[in-house]
């Protein structure tokens, strides 16, 4: 693969502003230097950071959720993600959110990758996290939430997708993970949930 920051297409900022503050997300306006040493402007969203969960049932099927997103005026499915608290490791919010959103717990947890969803307005990243030997327990989502839970086959999630029935960016790219995944094309390293625990503790410690 070619390098990930070339010097001939690199932009750097010279200044930087925020020009609106909400309540997580913020909007920004850079002056950055191009390339060929003119100058242009760049506005962007600022957001903390997300993670996804695929969560495989013993049977095969996979859990998703139902839930209306006002931007786009409609329900969409998706798979349980959510954005990170301040300072929160990756894996302690794909745990939360997984047991919040949908009720289950998880015995084993792999992490895949990440995934950029907006590049061209947004600098959101977002964690891809598998999760197995399920549990399913009670929800407890935050006040103002509603979603349906569901449990779907691969092959029924696939024709949803053909159908254009699930259309969410960052449900797509993990759906091409889970096919990739399931190949062997991707092999994941799965570890108990204390294991993950421990690891990011670990990490956090660090200076």
């Amino acid at each position: 693969m070619p390098e990930r920051h070339p010097a001939h297409l690199v932009e750097v900022c010279r200044e930087t502003s925020t020009v609106w503050q909400g309540h997580f997300l913020s909007l920004c306006r850079d002056r950055v230097q191009l390339p060929d040493g003119r100058e242009a402007g760049r506005e962007y969203l600022r957001h903390p950071g997300a993670v996804l969960v695929v969560p495989m049932l013993a049977d095969g099927r996979l859990v998703l959720e139902r839930q209306y997103r006002y931007p786009v005026r409609r329900a969409m499915i998706e798979f349980p993600a959510g954005k990170r608290d301040a300072g929160e490791p990756s894996f302690v919010c794909a745990e939360r959110e997984l047991r919040e959103e949908t009720g289950y717990q998880a015995g084993e947890w792999a992490r895949a990758g990440v995934l950029h969803p907006a590049i061209g307005y947004s600098d959101e990243v977002i964690e891809i996290w598998f999760a197995r030997a399920l549990c399913e327990g009670e929800r407890r989502l935050d006040e103002g939430e509603f979603l349906d839970v569901l449990a779907v086959s691969p092959a029924a999630l696939l024709q949803a997708v053909w159908r254009g029935e699930v259309t969410d960016g960052k449900t797509l790219a993990a759906l091409l993970w889970w096919q990739n995944v399931t190949m062997g094309a991707c092999p994941l390293e799965w570890r108990p949930a204390e294991a993950w625990r421990g690891a990011q503790a670990v990490e956090q410690e660090r200076p």
